[in-house]
């Protein structure tokens, strides 16, 4: 037994330690490379009141449906509205008009075409041009904070002007085209409030 040992288990040892030594002496050091985020802005917004923003198109145009399949009520500040299809629903003489969401709806499962946004350590989930956080298992409409960037905006949204600025609008939320890393982003820079 010690002989086998002696001829087997030896030098299987000695190539293992060889072996060893030479990955480790080849290994390449690895440098975490690090970039840069630059974000080019030129206002500062905040909260506005609505009165203060003009759109550039005069109406917009509402679109009313019959029915709406597979619709989910959502319950806020007592009133009914309806979610389906990633849009939400108000109820309209026999009618359902798509609106934008309100802060404080919940749905419990996340629009398929979400995208992840990290900003000032919290995660917020943008879906349409609609910010969610998650609470309790389920995701509650937010404002977004400002200085929150997203690289392209919904459809639907609106250029408004305020005090002679351009910005861009979505559900109450105002944007501004900045440059990150040389591509084209949008910046969170106010929120419209409803007189």
């Amino acid at each position: 037994m010690k002989s086998i040992i002696k001829i087997y288990l030896i030098p299987l040892l000695f190539i293992m330690a060889i072996t060893t030594q030479g990955f480790s002496q080849t290994k390449k050091s690895t440098k975490v490379k690090e970039t840069k985020t630059t974000v080019t802005t030129r206002s500062t917004v905040k909260k506005v009141p609505s009165s203060k923003v003009t759109y550039k198109k005069n109406s917009r145009k509402v679109v009313a449906v019959r029915s709406i399949p597979n619709k989910t009520v959502v319950k806020h500040n007592g009133e009914n509205y309806y979610y389906s299809n990633n849009k939400f629903y108000a109820q309209s003489r026999g009618s359902y008009v798509a609106i934008a969401p309100k802060v404080g709806f919940k749905v419990r499962v996340l629009p398929a075409n979400y995208k992840r946004i990290r900003y000032n350590s919290r995660d917020y989930y943008n879906a349409n041009g609609t910010f969610y956080i998650e609470i309790n298992n389920q995701y509650e409409v937010v404002d977004p904070e400002i200085g929150t960037i997203v690289y392209s905006l919904p459809d639907g949204y609106e250029k408004v002007v305020i005090d002679g600025m351009s910005y861009y609008e979505y559900a109450n939320i105002l944007y501004e085209k900045v440059q990150v890393n040389d591509t084209r982003a949008y910046e969170v820079v106010g929120i419209i409030e409803m007189d």
